[in-house]
């Protein structure tokens, strides 16, 4: 029974390589013709029937490449783990993964990957370009970013600087408000205070004089305003004749 079970698998796995084989070689030819959605099936095919197969994941990864699906490309590279161990297809890997990673923008994995690509075959002219490529445009990539941490770094700053100031300008006018309030409260005070003092001057004044004494003040101030009364009559009389005479003439 046991021999007997071992032939059943060898038959089995070899059945399921065959089919394998027969799927992928359909999607080659598909892909070659541009028909890139019957390629993609035939390739899932094949991966059903070995999921750790590296033809299948590769071109399975060229052909979505082409249908410009970049994630799921990637994915599919990465799962046929080819690996340093690889030699013929390690350099195409990394080349592809690359590649990739430019359609992608991002240009960190790009670098790396053409890295590795040209280690393995450092006469690709190709890789040589596309390394350069996303060399230049990962530079290009940290100076932004580098442009915009220093302008968020002074809009910071210049936001601190103007709470600073709003702050300052706030406390001193705050400070003038008060400032100007006891002022003014000192000198409400001082007016009180002058107007209480001459009070008090007169009531003290007054308490001084003796009624034989009030009285002469009174009778000087009634005198006083006689006089100026007369003054002020004789001021229109003479105006009146004065006009009386211009009339006359």
């Amino acid at each position: 029974m046991r021999k007997l079970l071992c032939i059943i698998l060898a038959l089995v796995c070899t059945t399921a390589a065959f089919g394998q084989k027969a799927e992928l070689r359909k999607g080659n030819r598909q892909f070659k013709k541009g028909e890139y959605a019957q390629a993609d099936i035939n390739y899932r095919k094949g991966l059903m029937l070995d999921t750790t197969s590296v033809a299948a994941h590769y071109n399975l990864a060229n052909n979505l490449y082409r249908q410009e699906n970049l994630d799921e490309a990637a994915k599919q590279l990465d799962a046929s783990q080819l690996t340093a161990g690889d030699v013929p297809f390690a350099a195409d890997y990394y080349y592809n993964r690359g590649d990739v990673a430019i359609g992608q923008q991002d240009w960190q994995t790009a670098v790396n990957m053409l890295k590795e690509s040209l280690r393995r075959n450092p006469g690709d002219l190709d890789a040589k370009e596309n390394y350069i490529y996303a060399r230049n445009k990962l530079m290009e990539q940290q100076q932004n970013q580098d442009q915009n941490q220093n302008q968020d770094q002074n809009q910071d700053q210049n936001q601190d600087q103007n709470k600073d100031q709003n702050q300052d300008q706030n406390q001193n006018q705050d400070q003038q408000q008060n400032q100007d309030q006891n002022q003014n409260q000192d000198q409400n005070q001082d007016q009180n205070q002058d107007q209480k003092d001459q009070q008090k001057d007169q009531q003290e004044q007054q308490a001084q004089l003796s009624p034989q004494q009030a009285q002469q003040l009174l009778q000087a101030i009634q005198e006083k305003e006689k006089q100026t009364q007369e003054k002020v009559d004789e001021k229109k009389a003479q105006a009146l004749k004065s006009r009386q005479k211009e009339k006359n003439w």
